[in-house]
């Protein structure tokens, strides 16, 4: 077999294969078998036809076809590891010239991993958020805690604000009552904003038994997203009462003794959160940069296929689970098809640049995934996907998909060492040192999600050299 590569562009090839007749040899006697098994020819017991019985009755050509299928994945992956290609999903493939008893000649265009120069990363800076935690902060969070352990009690008045109402609802379009728009006996914290718009200002100032109507605009259900005269009904006031701040307070709602040992507890948990923030703005922000630094060519059948991946999942998967569809989503989102068009490509873009990019540092750096980090990785990922582990773990290796999460862990390390080599400060200025709040291994696992966050999809195409080659002529 011979074979030659012509680079089309920087992100694909044409390969042109010829191969001498004789090393069909192997797919010509399968392709008789086969047809031996599929066809019945009188005289002659099943299995037993003989070739040139075959080549009169059915055409040299049929058996030519099959033997050709059945080769080509070969011959394709041969050429592409000869050329020592690195390709990306399927090969158009056409068949140039077949000569029996001669010759096949072939072209393969294919979409190659282009190749990346990545320059120093190590001037890369950044500025986050500063982690800082006020008394107001602390403040917040007590009062969010105390207002978990508010106790509540009727009362016959009018309805004021931070009140508790139990409320009958009904909602119509066009005077109709929706088949889905009577709910009863739902409680709502006047003030809380959990529940419809215009519903404080239509409760406040009534008594059980008392009611109102309102328009508002229904956030799920039938008819989400349209306006709907609403008609709401008291039945009950309960007044909110919170408990003292002080230490029996401190010792109800948590394992401290003191309301001070709280406070400093709670101060203690918002720096850990506004750490975590900070680190993965940081992680986001680096890679931004990095992006900047490298020129990374995008193969354009990769990019279409992402797309067209992204927007199916959201389509089919996302949106229905929200109960929603495409139309009603863009117009929640205030976006027009063309700006959610734009917006879908170029996150595409950025999830394959992140990949090109970080895989590159993955080679280069030899970065090696071990037992450990697969399995802590795995463990996430199950936990996200509402999956036991070893749910998950099946699934992932019925699906094929262990190389998948080995290069998500490993890009993530990838990330991790650029981040590493970045310098990042916070909005004060100050040098901000992220080793201070992670081990390697929990910041290799922030650092994965982000590059996740980034790819958001599944990887954009396989990469190997046993794709099968399928003709278009």
């Amino acid at each position: 077999m011979k074979s030659a590569v012509e680079t089309l562009n920087p992100t694909r090839v044409r390969l042109t294969v010829e191969v001498p007749f004789e090393e069909l040899k192997d797919s010509l006697d399968a392709a008789y078998k086969k047809i031996n098994q599929q066809v019945t020819v009188k005289g002659f017991r099943k299995g037993k036809i003989p070739a040139r019985v075959i080549d009169q009755r059915f055409g040299r050509g049929a058996v030519l076809e099959e033997a050709v299928n059945d080769a080509l994945p070969k011959f394709y992956t041969d050429a592409v590891n000869e050329g020592e290609l690195n390709v990306l999903g399927q090969p158009e493939v056409d068949i140039k010239e077949l000569k029996d008893g001669e010759l096949l000649s072939f072209t393969a265009e294919v979409d190659v991993r282009p190749e990346i120069t990545i320059p120093d990363y190590s001037g890369i800076e950044v500025t986050v958020d500063a982690a800082e935690v006020s008394d107001e902060d602390v403040d917040k969070s007590v009062e969010q805690l105390r207002d978990r352990f508010a106790s509540t009690s009727a009362v016959e008045r009018a309805a004021a604000d931070g009140d508790v109402v139990t409320v009958d609802l009904e909602a119509k379009i066009d005077g109709e009552v929706l088949e889905d728009g009577v709910a009863n006996g739902i409680d709502y914290v006047i003030g809380s904003g959990d529940l419809l718009d215009g519903i404080d200002d239509a409760v406040t100032g009534l008594e059980a038994g008392g009611e109102a109507t309102f328009t508002s605009e229904l956030k799920g259900g039938s008819a989400e997203g349209k306006a709907a005269e609403v008609t709401v009904k008291v039945t009950e006031v309960k007044a909110r009462e919170l408990p003292e701040l002080d230490d029996d307070f401190a010792q109800t709602a948590s394992e401290f003794d003191t309301l001070e040992e709280l406070r400093a507890d709670s101060r203690k948990r918002l720096v850990s959160m506004k750490q975590y923030d900070q680190a993965t703005q940081a992680q986001e922000r680096v890679l931004d940069e990095l992006l900047k630094l490298v020129e990374v060519p995008v193969p354009e059948k990769l990019l279409a296929d992402e797309i067209e991946t992204r927007t199916h999942n959201l389509e089919n998967h996302q949106l229905p689970q929200m109960g929603m569809d495409l139309a009603q989503y863009l117009q929640i989102q205030g976006k027009t098809r063309e700006e959610f068009d734009s917006e879908t490509e170029e996150q595409a873009v950025k999830g394959i640049k992140t990949q090109f990019i970080l895989d590159e540092l993955v080679n280069r750096e030899k970065l090696n995934v071990n037992q450990e980090e697969l399995t802590e990785h795995l463990m996430r990922r199950a936990q996200s996907s509402g999956m036991s582990p070893d749910q998950f773990a099946q699934a992932v290796v019925e699906g094929g998909q262990v190389p998948m999460l080995v290069g998500e862990v490993a890009r993530g390390k990838a990330l991790a060492a650029v981040v590493e080599a970045a310098k990042v400060v916070d909005t004060n200025g100050e040098t901000v040192d992220l080793d201070d709040d992670e081990d390697d291994d929990e910041a290799a696992e922030a650092a994965t999600e982000t590059v996740e966050a980034a790819e958001s999809a599944e990887a954009p195409a396989s990469e190997s050299g046993d794709d099968e080659a399928k003709p278009t002529a």
